[in-house]
């Protein structure tokens, strides 16, 4: 099975960067099989294309407006993912709802699609999840990982403990230059 773990989303728009920080948590936290790819999607859109193209199961971690309180972990999937993203919350959603309906008319979307998302409590601009979300952090990583082993794939948990906000600057460990 060849899957694609796609975190999108806008590190500088507090909870808009949820997907991201995802990725950036799961790298960090989890060791995984090797038919697994995580991906930092950033704000791209139909350039995603050639990523998820020959998938046979994307799974997308997003923050996503699902009428919950915030902090709120969600999980969609099938025909239910294209249509979370036709009530845009950011910009980026509309290049993820392109993407998705480009892949379904070349036939290069996965079989099997599934949505990660998690309500903003904020989506002012900051490079930090707000308090909230980033308290739904651990319960998004374990859907995620949850999802991945129901497919039969092997995640390892590494010794590495969340121990504060999930900022961008800390997961460049080992990779910045300090002063």
């Amino acid at each position: 099975m060849n899957i694609l773990v796609l975190g999108i989303g806008n590190v500088l728009l507090m909870d808009e960067g949820v997907g991201v920080r995802a990725i950036n948590e799961l790298e960090r936290r989890y060791r995984f099989s090797s038919e697994i790819e995580l991906l930092d999607g950033g704000t791209a859109g139909i350039e995603l294309l050639r990523h998820i193209s020959g998938r046979d199961y994307l799974i997308i971690i997003d923050v996503v407006k699902s009428g919950q309180s915030p902090g709120t972990v969600v999980r969609f999937e099938g025909e239910d993912v294209p249509a979370v993203f036709r009530n845009r919350i950011s910009p980026h959603q509309l290049g993820l709802s392109d993407l998705l309906a480009a892949a379904m008319l070349t036939d290069e979307l996965p079989a099997d699609i599934v949505l990660f998302g998690v309500e903003p409590a904020s989506l002012e601009q900051g490079v930090d999840l707000s308090d909230t979300v980033e308290g739904s952090m651990n319960k998004l990583l374990q859907g995620v990982c949850d999802e991945l082993e129901s497919l039969g794939c092997k995640v390892e948990t590494l010794d590495r403990t969340f121990s504060d906000k999930a900022r961008f600057w800390d997961t460049c460990e080992g990779y910045c230059l300090t002063t």
